[in-house]
C-alpha cells in the first residue's frame, strides 16, 4: 500500500466517526448518543480488567510450565488493543474493539499472525545466536578497536566542534 494511503487512513477513520456520530445522534438523540460513548469506555475498562487478568494467570502457568507463553502474550497484546478501541471515542473504533474480545475472533487472528510471527521469531534467535538470518544479503565487516579512528575535522560525520 502506498504512503499516501496509509497517511488518509486516520483521516478516513475520524471522518467515519463524525459520520457515526452524527446518525446515532438523530436517531437516539444527543444525550443518549454522549451515554453510549462513556458506556463503551466503560466496558472497555472493565473488559481489558477482567480478561486482562485471565490471560496473566494463563501466561504465569504457561511460564511455570517451562513453555514460552506466545499465544497468551498475542491475547495480551490483542485484548488491549480492544479496550483502546473501545476507550477511544467512537462508534466505529468501539465495534471493532468489541469484536476483538470475542475468544473466536481473537483465535482467527492468532492463526493469521502465528505464521508470520514464526518466521520473526526464527530470524531473531538466529540474530541472537550470532548468525545472520536466512536470506541476509551483503557480507559481515568485523571490526576491531585499532581499525576505528576518530572523524577527520572536514568530515560532514563529525568534526572538531564536539557534534557528531
Amino acid at each position: 500500500m502506498p504512503l499516501r494511503l496509509l497517511r488518509l487512513i486516520p483521516v478516513a477513520i475520524i471522518v467515519l466517526e463524525i459520520a457515526g456520530f452524527i446518525v446515532v445522534g438523530n436517531a437516539i438523540g444527543v444525550l443518549a448518543t454522549i451515554g453510549l460513548v462513556v458506556a463503551a469506555a466503560v466496558a472497555g475498562v472493565i473488559l481489558l480488567r477482567a480478561q486482562g487478568f485471565e490471560v496473566m494467570a494463563r501466561m504465569q502457568a504457561e511460564t511455570a510450565a517451562g513453555r514460552v507463553p506466545a499465544r497468551e502474550i498475542a491475547d495480551g497484546v490483542v485484548i488491549l488493543v480492544a479496550a483502546v478501541l473501545l476507550i477511544v471515542l467512537g462508534f466505529l473504533t468501539d465495534i471493532v474493539g468489541l469484536l476483538l474480545f470475542i475468544p473466536p475472533l481473537r483465535d482467527a487472528a492468532w492463526r493469521f499472525l502465528l505464521p508470520r510471527m514464526r518466521a520473526n521469531v526464527a530470524a531473531f534467535a538466529s540474530v541472537r545466536r550470532g548468525s545472520p538470518p536466512a536470506g541476509a544479503a551483503g557480507p559481515v565487516i568485523d571490526l576491531e578497536a585499532g581499525d576505528i579512528s576518530a572523524p577527520r575535522p572536514d568530515s560532514p560525520w563529525g568534526g572538531s566542534d564536539g557534534r557528531s
